[in-house]
């Protein structure tokens, strides 16, 4: 039973591997000999309109399936050792294997349909995946999750149904539509918004940190390069539908924002998958606000070397956590590079790589696209955006290099370090490779033409200012004292904002459901009861209710209220003697 239970990781992990190295080179030749293949077949005609499967292959599609198939291949070998004590491991695999699948199906498809499909894959799998340990917090996580992503999915039915105007769902035709076609604005629109919630920005953030209720190498898989990717990589095939709407203006502003709160958010959570999370939602949006800007090829390169970043960095937190029995709180961590070395080794340069240290995989994109903000023309404030957020990412990532790595061990109670495990160990060196060498292969790769980028020296230096700031400052606030750090946030009040994401999981929670419940247990009684019994008995004691708090308050002997009577009647007397 056992070596079947492992047979399955095994296979599961040669055969992505394998799709990985076919893809990888397929890219090498479609990008040699600037290749694109179109495939498509009918299926069936509905209204005039044809239902077609279809297939691009181009390299942009390959190079993604590459990463995508190489980080699951590896997580589902990280998965071999990490859910061990899993009974039902099988189902475990099989429920990854459908989403790689579901992704699959939203990377290669040209057509809004089969866009649809993987787009609803990936929504159902990943509140399966949510859900997986099956206690009162992940149904409320898994809850979250699905809900905030059905909206995305309901904008994409409306697209659907938005494109049956044109007679073809195959949304790379619609080139000559997009200059003054106010149903392709429309259409654009939806499109944004539909990423947006797929990429938890702003007015949809809160699902994403609440999703890490799911086991570690899953959050390892779709925190890097599936799930809240795909609204990225939705906008970066989209690209030139996006017509210069008034909406992209907004993007660019909310997706700074995200980055301002998820930045500064990570900066007070002791939770240590949760500050990982939050940095997740920072360099998403990043991408999407480069996005907005009108450069895809840049975010789509910043998306895959922050793939191989991130998912290394779930995966060594999966280690810790599961060293220090399941703990997750980084108060009661520390000192633990003393007792695995090779761990805290992968943890280090992933962390560096977020940061943008030179010549590690997040330099190359970070830097590039920073530069490219200072180059262009927008205002003060999403320069401010930019630049602070940069150094917000340094500030949360030193605060939590000092409380794992350099401060002292705080688990007094139990003492139970042990070496790492190899299987995972093997699995976190494939991606620590990949996060020294992903960033300037890709730079190779992608951009045919060097971006040569001319900037005054300080502007050039504007990103070692920020980070070198971001990096004191964090170190500071990781030596204060808890009472230090009170004073040092101004208020509680502002602090606690601050803190719960700008209200954001409140807003998502209780904000949007208390008014529907009150309002259907409103209906419900009026419904259930009758019309009569709202008219007569119940609605009859409802009122007389409401009356008797009035009088209740009329008759306390308060001399104000019976002043005041004395006047009103006073005034009326005069105002009917003046009458007669």
């Amino acid at each position: 039973m056992n070596n079947m239970k492992y047979s399955i990781c095994y296979i599961s992990f040669f055969f992505l591997l394998m799709m990985s190295m076919i893809n990888f080179m397929m890219m090498i030749y479609f990008i040699m000999n600037n290749m694109v293949i179109f495939l498509e077949w009918g299926d069936y005609f509905f209204n005039s309109t044809m239902i077609v499967m279809s297939i691009l292959l181009d390299w942009m599609s390959l190079l993604f399936m590459m990463f995508v198939f190489l980080i699951s291949s590896v997580v589902i070998y990280y998965s071999k050792s990490y859910m061990m004590s899993e009974l039902n491991l099988n189902r475990f695999i099989i429920l990854v294997l459908l989403f790689v699948s579901s992704m699959m199906l939203l990377i290669i498809s040209p057509n809004i349909i089969k866009i649809l499909l993987g787009w609803d894959g990936l929504g159902l799998v990943s509140y399966l995946l949510v859900i997986y340990y099956q206690n009162l917090k992940s149904y409320n996580a898994g809850m979250l999750t699905a809900l905030s992503n059905r909206v995305g999915d309901v904008l994409i039915l409306m697209v659907v149904a938005w494109m049956m105007n044109y007679g073809s769902w195959n949304y790379i035709f619609y080139l000559e539509f997009m200059k003054n076609d106010w149903e392709m604005k429309m259409i654009s629109s939806m499109i944004i918004m539909a990423a947006m919630t797929k990429s938890a920005q702003i007015p949809f953030s809160s699902w994403l940190p609440a999703a890490m209720a799911a086991p570690t190498p899953v959050s390892a898989l779709v925190h890097s390069s599936t799930l809240v990717t795909a609204g990225v990589y939705l906008l970066i095939r989209f690209n030139f539908l996006l017509v210069e709407t008034f909406f992209l203006k907004i993007l660019l502003l909310l997706s700074g924002l995200t980055m301002f709160m998820a930045g500064i958010s990570a900066n007070y959570e002791f939770d240590l998958k949760k500050i990982i999370a939050l940095s997740t939602l920072s360099q998403l949006g990043l991408m999407m606000s480069i996005l907005s800007m009108g450069l895809p090829d840049l975010a789509f390169f910043h998306l895959l070397t922050h793939a191989m970043f991130k998912a290394l960095l779930f995966m060594c937190a999966g280690v810790i956590i599961h060293m220090m029995n399941d703990m997750q709180d980084i108060r009661f961590m520390g000192g633990i590079s003393m007792y695995i070395p090779m761990t805290s080794l992968c943890m280090n340069i992933s962390n560096m790589a977020l940061c943008g240290i030179p010549f590690l995989a997040g330099f190359y994109s970070k830097d590039l696209i920073l530069e490219l903000v200072s180059f262009s023309n927008l205002n003060l404030m999403i320069f401010f955006l930019y630049y602070v957020s940069t150094g917000l990412t340094v500030f949360y990532t030193i605060r939590l290099i000092m409380f794992l790595m350099v401060n002292d061990y705080n688990l007094i109670s139990i003492y139970n370090l042990y070496d790492e495990d190899y299987i995972m160990l093997k699995s976190m060196f494939v991606l620590l490779f990949m996060s020294v060498v992903s960033g300037s292969f890709l730079s190779w790769m992608i951009f045919s033409y060097p971006y040569i980028i001319y900037l005054p020296f300080n502007l050039k230096m504007m990103v070692i200012y920020f980070s070198l700031i971001g990096g004191i400052l964090g170190y500071m606030i990781s030596n204060m004292g808890i009472y230090s750090i009170n004073k040092f946030m101004l208020t509680y009040n502002l602090s606690n904002f601050l803190c719960l994401m700008w209200f954001m999981p409140n807003l998502s929670t209780y904000g949007l459901s208390y008014n529907f419940l009150n309002f259907g247990q409103n209906l419900l009684k009026s419904v259930d009861m009758g019309w009569s019994e709202v008219y007569s008995g119940w609605g009859l004691m409802k009122i007389i209710e409401k009356y008797s708090v009035f009088y209740n308050l009329y008759q306390v002997n308060n001399l104000k209220i019976y002043l005041f009577s004395f006047i009103l009647w006073m005034f009326l007397m005069l105002t009917m003697l003046l009458m007669i």
